[in-house]
């Protein structure tokens, strides 16, 4: 989705490029003359359709909407953004007749012609982080990720620590004891939890805490050496090892980082790509 506004700003994308810029420009125009319905274009990238060619040769198609929102919108605007501010469960219904919202999640596509069809898309939400240890590691993946558009929550166990005091990026830091952070550490199914604290013993109390929780990614930080003695000592200790399994590390994709920055990268990658990994992507190799 993008949102165009008469002078000339905008946020989002629908795909970019060329066509995405000849889109733009219809839209200000639209706006410019007023036109209040909802309308729909085709667009074909390959140059073998003798119309509504994009301008791009990636193949595929796809329907773009023209939705004009006007000062009458603002009431509903405002409804939408106390929804996901609220993280109420809630969708987004597109039709010819305009914007709608569902009291509920779902998601629909339905498409029969011109003037018959709608998309039902959930309201999505700010993704969350969660990142225990807040040293150096810690604050540049804060700045990565607020960047990408997460909520992050930072934790540590040391008070007055510099790099956490210096951490403008995080929207939340916590000093928490790391004994009781299963207690302390309020992230639900939906969010993501990295541990990087600021050593092997409190790693594996943090693990050993959290372990047994639900989230859509857990990872941890650390060599691989150190990795495999955590492992196997949680695994003899009783842990269950398809938990352990499951467990992201070492953490971040294998770039050969060794900045605090590129280790950063590395990790706010393979978050992107764990996130990201049920969409339609256009490829059709795998990472």
């Amino acid at each position: 989705m993008m949102a165009v506004a008469g002078d000339n700003t905008f946020t989002g994308t629908i795909g970019g490029g060329i066509m995405e810029f000849k889109l733009i420009e219809k839209a200000k125009s639209d706006l410019q003359k007023g036109i209040a319905n909802v309308s729909t274009m085709q667009q074909y990238h390959d140059k073998a359709h003798g119309t509504d060619q994009s301008g791009m040769i990636c193949s595929g198609s796809q329907r773009v909407a023209f939705v004009p929102l006007f000062s009458k919108d603002i009431l509903f605007v405002s409804q939408v953004q106390a929804a996901i501010e609220a993280s109420n469960h809630a969708s987004l219904v597109l039709s010819p007749a305009g914007f709608e919202m569902l009291v509920e999640s779902k998601s629909n596509w339905h498409f029969e012609n011109e003037t018959d069809w709608s998309s039902t898309e959930p309201l999505v939400l700010q993704p969350v982080i969660h990142i225990i240890g807040g040293g150096h590691v810690g604050l540049a993946l804060s700045e990565q990720m607020s960047l990408l558009g997460f909520y992050v929550h930072v934790y540590d166990d040391r008070p007055n620590l510099s790099t956490l005091e210096l951490n403008q990026f995080a929207h939340e830091n916590h000093i928490v004891d790391y004994d009781q952070i299963d207690s302390m550490l309020h992230a639900k199914p939906a969010d993501f939890v990295v541990i990087m604290t600021v050593g092997y013993r409190t790693d594996k109390m943090v693990l050993s805490k959290i372990i047994l929780h639900d989230f859509y990614y857990l990872g941890m930080l650390g060599s691989e050496k150190k990795i495999d003695v955590l492992l196997r000592e949680m695994k003899n200790e009783g842990f269950p090892p398809e938990r352990l399994d499951n467990l992201f590390t070492p953490i971040g994709l294998p770039i050969f980082s060794r900045t605090t920055q590129e280790i950063a990268v590395s990790i706010a990658a393979e978050i992107i790509r764990e996130k990201n990994k049920n969409l339609p992507t256009g490829r059709t190799k795998s990472i």
